[in-house]
């Protein structure tokens, strides 16, 4: 693991020697990034829109004959939460559960009466053997959470262990994968690191990264594919 966040640390380090990026290169990158991020987190919670779908529904606001409203309601809600960490970003500040709390009702949007707020009730992941903790338990773990230090870490490190304690403790309802991708996004970007997509096609092996290090080895190693692909884009 040290060996590969020297390798990130040294990709990051080129990719500053490059700073100030050309406005119009990182337009045309974000551009893309914007929509294959939403795609992405959606799709790997079910959503069955496409990539050129999303693109549609985000950039034109068609709806797609045969595809669910629901689907297209999440396209735009998780572009919304998106928009806002690009925005969060820019703070030099440690994240904050009121961030979360934000970005969780635009993720599920201001009419859905879970949006915002921890679960009261128990709730279970499909597919997987973790049980989050009871209800009750809720509050006090994400305020535990929010209190850990984590200076010390690692910026990559830092990401991946927000990401699993919100998908540990799973506290709402609904939309605890993507609020835990857009936080670990947020951690990233707050710390000059390219944001990470996570493609429907690695759900296999990013749901069965269970344990800490196995997690945070598997997302720095994305990372560093992250840098790759950025420094390739912009020289």
């Amino acid at each position: 693991m040290d060996k590969l966040l020297r390798q990130i640390d040294e990709l990051k380090a080129e990719l500053d020697s490059l700073r100030p990026l050309r406005s119009d290169s990182i337009r045309s990158l974000m551009t893309v990034l914007d929509v294959e991020m939403v795609y992405s987190s959606n799709a790997i919670e079910g959503n069955s829109l496409t990539l050129r779908e999303t693109q549609l529904v985000l950039e034109q606001g068609i709806t797609v004959s045969g595809k669910p409203l629901k689907d297209h309601i999440e396209a735009v809600n998780l572009s919304h939460a998106w928009n806002s960490v690009k925005e969060m970003a820019i703070r030099s500040t440690a994240i904050t559960e009121r961030e979360l709390l934000d970005l969780h009702l635009m993720v599920l949007g201001r009419d859905d009466p879970h949006a915002g707020h921890y679960r009261s009730v128990p709730v279970f992941i499909r597919g997987a053997t973790h049980v989050p903790p009871n209800a009750a338990k809720v509050s006090t773990l994400m305020a535990d959470m929010f209190a850990t230090d984590h200076s010390p870490l690692h910026p990559v490190v830092s990401a991946a262990r927000w990401h699993l304690g919100i998908a540990r403790v799973h506290p709402f309802i609904d939309g605890n994968g993507r609020a835990a991708r857009l936080v670990m996004n947020l951690c990233l970007m707050r710390h000059g690191f390219p944001p990470l997509r996570i493609q429907p096609s690695d759900r296999l092996d990013y749901c069965d990264s269970a344990n800490t290090s196995a997690f945070e080895l598997w997302i720095a190693e994305r990372e560093k594919n992250e840098l790759a692909y950025w420094l390739l884009s912009l020289k």
